[in-house]
């Protein structure tokens, strides 16, 4: 039995479902489900009774404590946070409550468990933590991609609390021995993704004939990871990841925005064409992000290396993968778009 936090988020559920079609192996998903955390998303695994969901927060001690007792895992996956950089800045307390504390509630926890294990039980258990590149901050055009040992310089609310659960977890390691593992990805795509990120924001925009908004010049780049990419990797870190290290994982697709933007406008066009013009028609340049870094570029050396691991999907299958999947689900595109959506689009980007 493996617990995932997170788990009816977009990356959580990805790999809960990834898991369990791999494995026999049972998942307790727990999960706050706040806006982006979505039942629906784990619709396929209704009545397998290799599948445990419950809805609960992080920061509820009394909770997590229960339900390692009750359900014995053999390690923690900690995918659940706040991630959009867009609301960390309009509301950063939420960041620092879930991410950090959140984080700090969990951890506790996990030491607590962990240390009434015994003999094979205690060798074997691990909590792996998710994290992001953006804990490391901006590079230039011309720096080398970001390595395990890059100086933390995160810029944004979201960036900053992730770095300080990213400490916590290396603290826990190094003072109390617990065996942690810690993975910091790049920008995910893929399935199950809510729209307030680029590629499904573009996609349900595109497809209601709205305006594509890219901030600043859309010269900003960023390294993309396809999501089922991304599960086989923390998957291969938790198998054989040495214990206290830290893994990044990356898509080795390094792009501009307004050029993702654009193959989708034509990927679109393939598929689901406009009566008239293409679909890069709608594209808007907005006022930018406030604070908003210029790339980010990830170096997999250390997980290519130590665990084998590749990318599958180039960013061209990965993404026709993805307008795919939201053109074959358009209902559950429809129920996460719901009127606090709308508020939030509305928030964010209407005086830009």
């Amino acid at each position: 039995m493996i617990v995932v936090t997170g788990g009816a988020g977009f990356i959580g559920s990805n790999f809960v479902l990834d898991w369990l079609a791999r494995s026999d192996e049972g998942v307790v998903t727990l999960d706050k489900l706040t806006y982006a955390g979505n039942r629906a998303n784990l619709a396929a695994l209704e009545g397998d009774a290799r599948h445990v969901f419950v809805q609960g927060d992080i920061g509820d001690r009394a909770l997590v404590r229960e339900l390692l007792a009750r359900h014995r895992p053999r390690a923690i996956l900690h995918f659940a946070a706040e991630s959009h950089v867009d609301r960390s800045i309009h509301g950063p307390g939420e960041f620092v409550q879930t991410n950090v504390v959140g984080s700090f509630a969990l951890l506790e926890e996990a030491l607590g468990y962990w240390g009434g294990l015994k003999g094979a039980a205690r060798d074997a258990f691990r909590f792996l933590h998710v994290s992001t590149d953006e804990v490391y901050g901006s590079l230039g055009p011309a720096e080398p991609a970001f390595s395990e040992t890059t100086p933390y310089a995160p810029n944004s609310p979201y960036a900053a609390s992730k770095a300080g659960a990213d400490h916590l977890v290396r603290a826990y390691r190094h003072t109390y021995g617990l065996p942690t593992l810690t993975t910091n990805c790049s920008n995910n795509y893929g399935p199950y993704q809510f729209p307030e990120k680029l590629i499904p924001l573009m996609i349900a925009n595109a497809l209601a004939g709205k305006p594509l908004p890219v901030y600043g010049d859309g010269l900003n780049v960023r390294d993309w990871l396809y999501v089922g990419d991304h599960c086989a990797a923390v998957r291969s870190v938790l198998e054989r990841g040495r214990v206290g290290e830290c893994y990044n994982i990356g898509g080795e697709a390094e792009m501009k925005n307004i050029d993702v933007v654009k193959m989708l406008c034509a990927l679109l066009d393939q598929l689901r064409p406009r009566s008239s013009g293409s679909h890069a028609g709608l594209i808007s340049f907005v006022p930018d992000r406030p604070g908003h870094d210029r790339r980010y570029a990830m170096n997999t050396t250390k997980l290519r290396d130590e665990l084998g691991w590749r990318p599958a999907e180039t960013f061209e299958s990965g993404l026709r993968k993805t307008v795919g999947w939201y053109l074959d689900n358009a209902t559950w595109v429809a129920n996460v778009t719901s009127g606090a959506y709308r508020e939030w689009v509305e928030k964010n980007y209407a005086a830009r």
